[in-house]
């Protein structure tokens, strides 16, 4: 007896009426998927998407009650097991870097060709990822320079944690507008020990001078955290 083999099911949602429709005659006539439901409103298509639970949803970003990003973040935390390909008028790798980080699959463009746009359906159901090639390299390019920037951050915020709890005290003290005789007479050690710690932190802070110390301390939290430790 032949297996029967069930249609991928798939759901439109495009405030676009026009596109919409035309969307869902292309998949009805050129494909083997199943249209399970179409709809102008991103909070009916969430509706629609916990009801009929699709295999694919073709996800409109630019809509005027709740935007696509916010719908697929919503549908994501259902965790339906869908796959969602965002649609969009427009080439911002901004745009395809957010769609991509919350969860969706695919990005494609309304103006691609309809043997396109269902070339990236297949893909995205057989679980790969889709991207127009043109949009490739600039999506890459954009991530790339977003983790650097990610990275350089990151970095900033932690050279605080290389202090020592000796050069912490002697930081926190120059915040407070002591000189090195005042440090050294509140430490009890001597000032020629107190220049040996500010070099260091100089050094771990990636600063010149005791000014920019105390700039980078204030500008990342310092204060903060010597009120926990106290």
């Amino acid at each position: 007896m032949r297996e029967f083999k069930r249609k991928s099911r798939v759901l439109l949602i495009d405030d676009n009426a026009d596109h919409l429709r035309g969307v869902k005659e292309l998949i009805t006539l050129e494909s083997s998927y199943d249209v399970v439901g179409a709809t102008t409103s991103a909070n009916m298509g969430i509706n629609l998407a916990k009801k009929y639970h699709p295999d694919l949803i073709l996800m409109d970003i630019n809509m005027p009650e709740k935007d696509g990003l916010q719908a697929i973040q919503e549908i994501e935390r259902l965790d339906l097991g869908v796959r969602i390909i965002a649609l969009s008028a427009y080439d911002d790798a901004d745009l395809i870097f957010r769609a991509m980080k919350i969860g969706a699959k695919g990005y494609v463009l309304k103006t691609m060709a309809s043997a396109q746009l269902i070339y990236a359906m297949d893909e995205v159901a057989s679980g790969k990822v889709y991207l127009p090639t043109a949009l490739t390299s600039r999506f890459f390019e954009y991530f790339q320079n977003s983790f650097k920037e990610e990275n350089s951050k990151s970095s900033e915020e932690n050279l605080l944690n290389y202090l020592t709890a000796r050069e912490e005290e002697v930081l926190d003290l120059l915040t407070q507008g002591n000189n090195y005789k005042g440090i050294a007479g509140k430490l009890f050690i001597s000032e020629t020990t107190v220049k040996t710690h500010v070099n260091n932190i100089f050094q771990k802070l990636q600063v010149n001078d005791r000014t920019q110390a105390v700039l980078y301390a204030l500008n990342n939290g310092f204060a903060n955290r010597r009120k926990i430790v106290a």
